[in-house]
């Protein structure tokens, strides 16, 4: 059933993404689709932006779908800064267990975060939280990063 569900989701995400170039557009659809398509708790993006200071750069939240989010997080900070410093897929499983987990809602249970790459950096994520524990996998992975294309050129 979760394959057939991203198999329609990637049609549906070609089709509104298809001739914008507009990244926050393209983000702003994707993460509503997501959402829309399995209720997840929460659904967004995150940019590799500078800080204020403009002396170092961290991940600012983007468009999203659910609950207010935390803002700003650094690099190796909590599984999305773990992700951006290791630049690969991370699935947790209970976020409980993760070493430096950062808890912008008490109700999120599991998650999965895919780094998103141009020129052969990490400029931004995807980051998807479940209200329950042990929702992602292997066939998550291969889905997000194919919905994702679009958000690599």
């Amino acid at each position: 059933m979760k394959k057939e569900k991203y198999e329609e989701l990637l049609l549906e995400v070609a089709g509104l993404t298809e001739g914008e170039t507009d990244e926050i557009a393209n983000m702003a659809n994707v993460a509503a689709a997501i959402h829309a398509k399995f209720g997840f708790h929460w659904v967004g993006f995150y940019r590799v932006l500078p800080t204020p200071d403009g002396n170092d750069q961290e991940l600012v939240l983007g468009p999203f779908q659910g609950p207010v989010a935390c803002t700003r997080i650094a690099y190796g900070r909590g599984v999305c800064g773990t992700a951006w410093k290791e630049g690969r897929t991370l699935i947790v499983p209970d976020v409980d267990q993760f070493p430096g987990h950062i808890a912008c809602s008490a109700l999120s249970r599991s998650e999965i975060v895919i780094p998103i790459f141009r020129e052969g950096k990490v400029w931004g994520e995807l980051d998807i939280d479940s209200a329950e524990t042990d929702t992602f996998d292997a066939v998550d992975e291969k889905y997000l990063t194919q919905i994702l294309t679009p958000l690599t050129r």
